[in-house]
């Protein structure tokens, strides 16, 4: 008899067969959650990082790319593509945020999405790249293909999260974003990420 397992979110699931034109996401946080989750590397499972600060709810879908890490090669990219004062990656799976019209009540789940751009934030240090996504098939966001095709109120309204989120009232900004980008290079994002995935925990 084969005993009952779940596949690990982070290692045990691949990026996708199509990827990086299409991407698996794994899903740790939805709209209306007003607590933070982020996956336990070493379980798999996820678990409660924080309460959500003040007003700061996550504005989309939110979640990872499997088999995707960030250090050398994401950190490299964003210096070539002029970011300063960047020591490394975040040293965590690479993180996506998928747009859709549909109410989907809780994270820990996995879809399928299609990378239209994204958001280069230096993170202390860090890179600690965004990619933003729509959901493959969805009736309102599925047909977007680039981040220049959404309204430019969409793409405030993301970047203000991503730059407010870890804030308490009064603070200085704690991150930057260097650069919104289209497509192309998020697919770039991708790839780095999921070399820097290989040469830390092999191919």
């Amino acid at each position: 008899m084969i005993p009952n397992f779940k596949a690990h979110p982070w290692h045990g699931i691949s990026a996708g067969e199509n990827s990086p034109q299409v991407v698996n996401v794994f899903i740790e946080i939805v709209p209306s959650d007003t607590i933070k989750y982020e996956i336990d590397k070493k379980s798999g499972y996820l678990k409660v990082d924080r309460p959500q600060q003040f007003s700061n709810i996550i504005p989309a879908l939110y979640g990872f790319i499997p088999r995707t890490y960030c250090h050398d090669e994401v950190m490299q990219l964003a210096i070539d593509n002029g970011s300063t004062d960047v020591e490394t990656g975040d040293l965590d799976p690479l993180d996506i945020l998928v747009l859709s019209s549909h109410n989907i009540h809780g994270g820990g789940l996995v879809m399928e999405a299609i990378p239209i751009g994204g958001f280069k934030m230096i993170d202390k240090g860090e890179a600690d790249d965004k990619i933003v996504a729509v959901m493959v098939g969805d009736h309102a966001f599925g047909h977007v293909r680039d981040i220049s095709e959404l309204p430019d109120a969409e793409v405030k309204r993301l970047k203000h999260y991503f730059l407010t989120y870890k804030n308490l009232p009064d603070e200085p900004a704690k991150c930057r974003i260097d650069d919104v980008y289209g497509a192309a290079h998020a697919r770039e994002v991708i790839e780095a990420s999921k070399r820097d995935y290989a040469s830390k925990f092999g191919g």
